[in-house]
Formats: C-alpha cells, structure tokens, sequence
C-alpha cells in the first residue's frame, strides 16, 4: 500500500506522514524532494507553481510510487495534491494507493509556516495554494481529516480510518 499524505503547505504532511511511515515501520518520502531545481528556485523566490512546473513533479511522484508497488514495498508520501487532476494522476491505475487529505485552518496553516525556518515555501505563498487549492470531492477516493495539535493523535485518527477497528494499533506486517 502506498498512502499519500496531502493537503497545503504548512498543513502537516511531512511531519504526519514521517510519523505514520515509522508507526507502520514503512518508507517515506517528501514530495517536496522529488521538485527540479527550477521549482525550488522559483518558489524560494516567492514565484507560485504553475501546473507546467507541477508536471514533471508529479510525474516523478509516481513513477517513485510504481517502483515501490512493483517491489511490493508499502510506503507514506507527503504530496501537496492540490487540484483533482493532481490526486487523479496520482491514484488512478494504483488500487494499493490511498489518499488522506489533511485540512486544517487557515489561521492554523499561517501559524506554522511563520514558524518554519529554513524551508525553501515563503510564507507570503500560502495565499497562492489556498487560491489554486481544488477541496476533494466527495466522489475522490480521498479521505479528509482536521489534523489535531498532537501530529500523533492524527496518525491515530489516520490509521483508524485506514483500518478501522485497529484503534490506531496498526503495525506493519514482516
């Protein structure tokens, strides 16, 4: 299985989908790594993406996707997933994958990004996601779920969802 932690910069992905990777004792990966130079320098400049820029991204996001699939290797990607046709690329043709969108408040979003020191997403371009932001439908195969203050009660709330009835004690298998 493959799950990919969303949701807008700031929104916890990185730090919930770390959490969640060593919970179930899986891979992880940040999108965030996956981004050409020319994304990473365009965004330090505080220039927002374009879905140009965003193509080979995502398309790297998922090739790394059908490698770990084809090894039969489960793992966590943090991935901002801001538009459908983003999520569809990613999840369509990949059963093992599942999405969890996490969505908290602007107020919340503008508070840890103030709080983030030494990361190449300014600030000033939160406003630039929320406005290209497309919230998951209700006919996405995407879970949406209000981050708590405690990233690892999320992971709780992430695995209930993911296996209910496990009470968030889900282990990896060996």
């Amino acid at each position: 299985m493959i799950v990919i932690v969303a949701g807008v910069s700031g929104s916890g992905k990185t730090t919930v989908g770390a959490l969640l990777a060593d919970r179930l004792g899986w891979q992880f990966a940040d999108a965030d790594d996956f981004h050409p130079a020319a994304n990473v320098t365009k965004m330090r400049a505080g220039i927002p993406l374009t879905d140009a820029d965003r193509g080979p991204w995502l398309r790297a996001i998922a090739a790394w996707m059908d490698e770990r699939i084809a090894h039969g290797e489960d793992a966590v990607v943090g991935c901002s997933a801001l538009k459908r046709s983003y999520r569809d690329l990613l999840l369509n043709g990949r059963p093992a994958a599942r999405m969890i969108f996490l969505a908290p408040d602007r107020e919340v979003l503008a508070r840890r990004l103030a709080a983030r020191h030494g990361h190449f997403f300014p600030e000033q371009l939160l406003g630039t996601q929320l406005d290209a932001l497309e919230p998951p439908g209700p006919d996405e195969r995407v879970l949406t779920v209000v981050p708590a203050d405690d990233p690892a009660a999320t992971v709780t709330s992430i695995i209930t969802l993911i296996w209910p009835g496990q009470d968030g004690d889900h282990e990896a298998e060996a």
